[in-house]
């Protein structure tokens, strides 16, 4: 059985076009093709969205917790397809499910993407995704995504057009 894939910073930006401050992964610790990945955000202080979420007790906002568990839905997504991303190739959000949010998520923390491709339909991809924080679930969602038109689709599924809200 071979060795899960691991991604540094650099790898990462090469799968996700979203930069700073919107770029939300950190560093991947272990990837599957085809069937899941496990990631890693740093939680710092030095967020952009702390000051106003709150200034007497900083939270992470809960839609940036789900965009992380996203953008590492985009990472599972190319690599299953083994595709690095230009400016033409990108998977969109399409919709959430069944998210909830079970304790707040601080400075300090270390915020452990967990993600399992669940199936890939008809250009839809379902996610399985689970946010932690030492091994305590703090979130957890199920999340779709499409490829943009360019973008590559399961084999045998049609490309779907693009839709509001960038997952990778």
């Amino acid at each position: 059985m071979a060795e899960p894939l691991k991604m540094d910073i650099e790898e990462i930006m090469r799968h996700l076009p979203h930069r700073y401050p919107f770029l939300l992964v950190d560093r991947v610790l272990a990837c599957e093709p085809g069937k899941y990945v496990h990631a890693l955000k740093n939680v710092t202080y030095n967020e952009p969205f702390f000051p106003g979420h709150f200034p007497h007790r900083p939270v992470m906002p809960g839609v940036m917790i789900i965009e992380a568990l996203a953008q590492v839905c985009g990472i599972l997504a190319f690599k299953t397809v083994n595709v690095i991303p230009d400016h033409d190739t990108r998977f969109y959000f399409v919709a959430i499910d069944n998210a909830r949010f079970r304790k707040p998520v601080e400075p300090g923390d270390q915020l452990v993407l967990k993600v399992v491709l669940k199936r890939a339909f008809k250009g839809i991809w379902k996610f399985d995704c689970i946010a932690e924080v030492d091994n305590q679930e703090v979130a957890a969602a199920e999340i779709m995504v499409a490829p943009e038109t360019k973008a590559p689709a399961p084999k045998g599924a049609p490309k779907s057009s693009p839709v509001a809200g960038d997952a990778g």
